[in-house]
């Protein structure tokens, strides 16, 4: 099984990609800075570099292409500006959902973020995060092309993990842990089609 998983260089994207490849899984990375290549590979993750903002859907199609499922873990990340949380948190992650259709590739998986809402007031820039991240998950759940799971967790930690995480359409607010990020792929898909 082929994974490719955007935001290859995050802290989950990290975390997945040791996971799946100590599974014996493909898994490439799509980063944005040339410099993070090592550090995915020493992960068992293959580099790709390919900046999501000035891509076009066809230049991350062929990235996709052959792939079995594809992750969005990308982010434009603390200390970014609106403009960013507008063109990475919800434009890049439409761009990769019209590439994986174009590619023919079904199962995706966005990780998202509690409070995630389009429709969100306020001009700070976590309220456009959470409106870029709202806007995002509503057009990936509007299409029937993909078969799609929106995972929603509360702040991340640093902290160890435990290994259990409730998934439900609503679970009240709490941290998670970076390290409980265990997916026994593919059996996650379970989840499809389902916000959680």
């Amino acid at each position: 099984m082929r994974i490719v998983i955007a935001g290859g260089h995050g802290q989950i994207a990290l975390r997945l990609e040791r996971l799946l490849a100590a599974r014996g899984y493909e898994v490439a990375g799509i980063v944005r800075d040339f410099g993070q290549s090592e550090d995915l590979r020493e992960a068992g993750a293959e580099p790709v570099v390919l900046d999501l903002e000035s891509a076009s859907a066809e230049q991350v199609a062929e990235v996709l292409e052959g792939a079995d499922a594809a992750v969005f873990a990308a982010g434009a990340g603390p200390g970014s500006g609106t403009g960013r949380k507008d063109t990475v948190d919800r434009g890049a992650a439409v761009l990769f959902a019209d590439a994986e259709e174009r590619a023919g590739v079904r199962r995706f998986l966005v990780v998202s973020s509690m409070g995630a809402d389009p429709e969100r007031a306020g001009d700070e820039v976590f309220d456009t995060y959470l409106r870029g991240k709202g806007a995002a998950d509503a057009d990936v759940r509007s299409r029937t092309g993909l078969d799609w799971t929106i995972l929603r967790p509360g702040s991340l930690t640093n902290d160890a993990g435990t290994g259990l995480v409730r998934l439900g359409a609503s679970t009240g607010r709490g941290p998670v842990a970076h390290a409980t990020w265990r997916p026994s792929w593919p059996s996650c898909w379970r989840l499809r089609r389902r916000r959680v």
